[in-house]
């Protein structure tokens, strides 16, 4: 029975030295002093900051893109046991002992280094040779650029370590043999490359195109599928199926879950969370939660109420009215009706209080039972602090002449009676007879007109505050026009001077108003697409044309006392080579397209289809990761092309290899082009070493070395005053 143990267990594997030596050598390039310098380096100020929110588990809201990258950065920190004790408000400021440089820095550096790799076995998995696939590793592991921007807390590197990793797995998907449709490797590199898809698209936005160019290249593939007549048609359903399920709903399911865990992760208030929604404040702990907590959830007659409008631009703000009126003229000569104002301010305040009033009755109480008011009810918007009505009139208003002024009523015994009736609209209901409620409902307030925030800064006379008009009622509505209840009580006191005691104090009545994740998902998703930063002009910002030719570099660090400094700047060997490649494909593949219309075949049908598939993908992750950059109005910095740069670096030994290949014909030439390929690369050796001491900061240079390495009038290498 235990015969088999009178037998050596041997297990046998097969191990790639050269992937093993590039992958050591990308770790060395990567990790070597990787917590030098010990101070803030370029985005790291920006980045870090998000890094402390999560260690302290605050909201925040980031426009540049998902949360899955912040998350991985977060990972290092959380590791490295950060406090998220740390001021984050300059670059070159020295970190403190609480600050573990070296794991915020880790998972980028690995990400780097595992690129180095990764390009090794794409080229493989092209079918190219393992000498063009060791080349394209190479340059990936000499290229200066991709090197300075793996060592710090930033998140290229780990956006094109997925990109390439979800080219990778598609290329194993893609190239198994067609009798091992559906095995358990079948369908780990299919469901590799969603995930991989996703996690580009989770760091940063761009990574979007590249899982686009590559749901072409399946969409593509299937479709030669579809021609293939041994399949039967179940089977091309389950093909199509297992596709969708692995490009499509698994993608989308896992973006999902990033937003979920960041969700979950960020529970408490802080100050970005003032441009979300109420009922978004709401549900975080602390801020307005613990305003709002035991408040009523259905508006009565009698309640009291603080408006924000919906819109939240150019600022959050709440409806307000004080006892200063309108001037009698304005500048411009026009009149007004001198009523009380009426505006919107940013700010919490004891004059944004307003009492919900039935018109048929004097009450301004809730009463026991209270009587909800539900979508079409009519109301009456009585000022909590001066007791005056919301009102609208046909005068015009101060700064939008075209639409009419808002104001409550003052009664000047003249021919200008009131008119302050308002149907309540619940914008969002489900269904017409929905009750107003708390912080949920989005309403707009219709009276011959409809009331609408203009986003006008009043004059002096307005105390700066926003603007509040009236619209002339249409089938849409914009979002200024809506409003929300934020704060709200039932009110109890009839008595104007206990009343104002108890708009003071705080509520009683327990309600929970939790949104759903998906709630919370859509408006946040919505935040970043349509949260616009103020686009500065930055010193080190380019356009990005000024990326191909290098024509910009970026200064990441200098020294306090020394001249050692890092720069951003690429090898300039690899980058020339890079143009050349991209300029000699075009021109290759176009005369290689005229030529095959004239029925000459310059070279066998295989090598046709592997120059093209290649280019496909090189050629087209260049493009996708770089021409988008033309269309978007944001300030541009030269990493921004890294993604793009990384796939053209991939044609370099394709071209190389094409060339050998196909049109050296003689053992002479070949020979010769050999010798000319080992002198290039040579040189791209050089140039990695004549910039390693501004990519890694070290060693110091004196001022002559650092004139020789402005290679470029346009570079700003940075020199001491003497």
């Amino acid at each position: 029975m235990l015969s088999f143990l009178k037998q050596p267990i041997v297990v046998t594997a097969e191990i790639n030295l050269n992937l093993v030596v590039l992958t050591v050598l990308g770790l060395l390039s990567r990790l070597w002093r990787l917590s030098y310098p010990r101070a803030v380096v370029f985005d790291e100020v920006y980045y870090g900051q998000f890094v402390s929110l999560y260690m302290k588990r605050i909201f925040f809201v980031d426009d540049s893109g998902p949360p899955l990258g912040h998350m991985l950065l977060a990972l290092g920190g959380y590791l490295g046991g950060f406090d998220g004790n740390f001021l984050w408000n300059r670059i070159g400021a020295e970190y403190t002992t609480n600050v573990p440089v070296w794991c915020l820095r880790l998972l980028p550096a690995l990400a780097g280094a595992l690129c180095v790799p990764l390009a090794y076995q794409i080229l493989v998995e092209m079918h190219f040779c393992h000498c063009a696939a060791l080349g394209a590793a190479l340059l990936i592991l000499l290229e200066n650029s991709l090197i300075t921007q793996s060592r710090f807390m930033l998140l290229e590197s780990i956006l094109i370590f997925f990109i390439l990793l979800a080219v990778l797995s598609y290329l194993k998907f893609y190239n198994l043999p067609r009798n091992s449709s559906f095995s358990g490797c079948w369908w780990f590199w299919l469901l590799l490359t969603g995930a991989a898809c996703s996690c580009a698209v989770g760091v940063k936005y761009m990574g979007l195109f590249t899982y686009l160019l590559l749901l072409a290249l399946a969409g593509l593939h299937f479709w030669h599928l579809i021609g293939d007549q041994s399949l039967s048609n179940v089977s091309l359903i389950w093909h199509f199926l297992a596709r969708g399920l692995a490009l499509l709903i698994i993608p989308v399911a896992m973006y999902l879950s990033f937003f979920c865990l960041h969700l979950t992760l960020l529970y408490r208030s802080g100050p970005h969370d003032q441009i979300m929604s109420s009922a978004f404040q709401a549900s975080l702990e602390g801020g307005l939660a613990r305003i709002t907590q035991g408040q009523p959830l259905e508006v009565a007659y009698g309640s009291q109420i603080t408006l924000r409008n919906v819109l939240g631009k150019p600022m959050q703000c709440w409806l307000h009215s004080h006892t200063s009126t309108y001037p009698i003229r304005y500048e411009n000569g026009r009149g007004s009706s001198h009523q009380q104002q009426v505006t919107c301010y940013p700010f919490k305040d004891v004059n944004n209080w307003w009492i919900v009033k039935d018109p048929g009755m004097q009450q301004l109480v809730v009463s026991n039972p209270p009587r909800p008011v539900r979508h079409g009810h009519i109301v009456q918007l009585v000022h909590g602090i001066t007791t005056r009505y919301l009102n609208t009139h046909d005068v015009a208003a101060p700064l939008s002449p075209h639409s009419q002024e808002v104001s409550c009523y003052i009664d000047y015994n003249i021919s200008m009676p009131a008119q302050n009736l308002w149907r309540v609209e619940i914008v969002n209901r489900e269904s017409d007879s929905e009750v107003w409620k708390t912080i949920l409902s989005e309403v707009r307030f219709v009276h011959l007109n409809t009331s609408a925030l203009s986003g006008a800064s009043l004059p002096e006379w307005g105390y700066r505050q926003l603007e509040v008009v009236g619209e002339k009622l249409s089938k849409g509505y914009h979002q200024s026009m809506l409003w929300n209840v934020e704060e709200h009580r039932y009110g109890k006191s009839q008595e104007q001077k206990e009343r104002e005691v108890e708009l003071h104090s705080p509520t009683q009545m327990d309600i929970s108003k939790n949104l759903s994740f998906m709630a919370k998902f859509t408006e946040l998703q919505w935040k970043i697409l349509t949260l616009k930063s103020e686009d500065t002009e930055h010193k080190y910002s380019s356009s990005a044309l000024d990326w191909i030719t290098m024509d910009t570099n970026i200064a990441y660090w200098l020294h306090p006392t020394s001249a050692a400094q890092i720069h951003l700047l690429g090898n300039v060997v690899t980058w020339t080579s890079a143009n050349l490649a991209a300029l000699l494909y075009t021109c290759l593949s176009l005369w290689y397209l005229v030529r095959r219309r004239r029925q000459i075949y310059d070279i066998p049908e295989d090598a046709w289809q592997l120059w093209l598939s290649a280019g496909g993908i090189s050629v087209g992750g260049w493009a996708v990761n770089y021409l988008p950059f033309f269309l978007m109005e944001k300030t541009l910095f030269l990493y921004h092309y890294l993604p793009a740069l990384t796939f053209q670096i991939l044609l370099i030994p394709i071209v190389l290899q094409h060339l050998s290949d196909h049109l050296c014909s003689s053992l002479l030439l070949k020979s010769m082009f050999s010798g000319l390929t080992i002198a290039w690369f040579s040189s791209v050796y050089f140039a990695y070493c004549t910039f390693s001491p501004v990519t890694y900061g070290w060693p110091s240079l004196s001022a002559g070395e650092l004139r020789a390495l402005r290679w470029k009038d346009s570079w700003n290498i940075l020199l001491r005053k003497q």
